[in-house]
């Protein structure tokens, strides 16, 4: 059995927001045009837990979600090189945890939101997940 890995995925809130995806309750994540991206979604499978963090304005990690289907065609483009996986919300975070407290945290100094800030999927260690989860209760 492989090992669970955990993500962080990037949304603007204006345009899908936390909210949103509640709402929705099981959602595809789409619209992803980053190579390096698209190579990360194809990693995630059915379990994963992912951190779901508000970009722009807001700049913080407001709830947890988990890979319910993994990648498949992209149905928002023709073009096969896309793809999407299925996400359901799990929870919110009691409060979110701002990129400025990420960034002043040294358990945190590693993540690669500090470091490639513009991509939009990208991997966490189990221990960046699990203290964001304690920074976030």
């Amino acid at each position: 059995m492989s090992m669970q890995q955990f993500w962080l995925v990037k949304t603007e809130p204006k345009e899908y927001s936390w909210t949103d995806f509640v709402n929705k309750g099981r959602d595809h994540w789409s619209g992803v045009r980053n190579y390096q991206a698209r190579n990360f979604l194809k990693e995630m499978k059915v379990g994963d837990e992912v951190l779901f963090y508000h970009s722009v304005q807001e700049k913080s990690i407001v709830g947890i979600a988990k890979v319910v289907r993994e990648y498949y065609q992209d149905p928002t483009t023709d073009d096969d090189r896309w793809v999407v996986v299925d996400m359901e919300p799990v929870n919110p975070l009691s409060k979110p945890v701002s990129l400025e407290h990420i960034k002043q945290d040294n358990d945190l100094a590693d993540m690669v939101l500090l470091k490639n800030s513009r991509l939009s999927v990208q991997p966490v260690s189990p221990e960046q997940f699990h203290h964001i989860l304690k920074l976030g209760e």
